[in-house]
C-alpha cells in the first residue's frame, strides 16, 4: 500500500524527506511526530533510532529484506532502521517506506547523531 504520508528528518539545518507506506506501523510513527531522537549506527548497514512509543505491528508481515534507502521497524527491539546498504531477510522487520537521499542523511549524521522527526 503506497500513500503520500511524509516525514522529515532534520539534522542541524539539513532536512531529509521520507515517503511512508500507508500501513498501521507507519501511521503510528507519524502520530508521534514531532520528536527528537539520537541515531546510532548498527552493523555498518543501518542508522537506527527508538521512537518515543512502540509502533503498531497490526497487519505486519513476519519479516522483510531491506534495500538501500528503506525505512523499517524492527519490532523485536522497537527501533526504526534506515538502511544505507542492502541487507538480508530478517524476521521482525516491518517495511515502512523509503528515503531518497540516504547517502546525504548518513553524511549529516556523521556530524551529529541528533535529529528531529517532523510530520509534513
Amino acid at each position: 500500500m503506497k500513500s503520500s504520508l511524509k516525514l522529515l528528518i532534520q539534522v542541524g539545518d539539513q532536512k531529509f524527506e521520507i515517503k511512508l507506506d500507508s500501513n498501521p506501523t507507519s501511521q503510528s510513527l507519524l502520530d508521534q511526530a514531532p520528536f527528537s531522537v539520537e541515531f546510532e549506527d548498527f552493523a555498518g548497514l543501518e542508522k537506527i533510532f527508538y521512537p518515543p512509543k512502540k509502533l503498531s505491528k497490526e497487519n505486519a508481515p513476519s519479516g522483510a529484506k531491506p534495500s538501500k534507502g528503506d525505512i523499517m521497524y524492527y519490532a523485536p527491539w522497537g527501533d526504526v532502521a534506515l538502511f544505507y546498504k542492502d541487507a538480508g531477510y530478517a524476521s521482525g522487520l516491518i517495511p515502512m517506506g523509503k528515503i531518497e537521499d540516504i547517502d546525504g542523511l548518513v553524511k549529516a549524521l556523521s556530524k551529529s547523531e541528533k535529529a528531529t522527526i517532523i510530520k509534513i
